[in-house]
């Protein structure tokens, strides 16, 4: 092993998977809502916080907005 190495001959990439990379965070969500999306998730084969992170992908893509009355 050499004692030093010259990084910028390297031949650096950029991670290719910085794209899809995931910010964990802490959220509150109603246990019905939850339950909902384990069942559904059994049924389709997908993990439940990946068919809700499909859903508000979708919501986000689709510019779907609520309407607060």
């Amino acid at each position: 092993m050499r004692e030093e190495y010259d990084i910028k001959n390297l031949n650096p990439r950029k991670n290719p998977y910085v794209k899809d990379s995931k910010k964990p965070i802490t959220i509150n969500l109603d246990e019905s809502i939850v339950s909902y999306f384990k069942k559904e998730s059994s049924s389709v084969g997908v993990p439940y916080q990946t068919l809700i992170n499909m859903y508000l992908r979708d919501c986000m893509v689709n510019e779907r907005h609520l309407s607060w009355k």
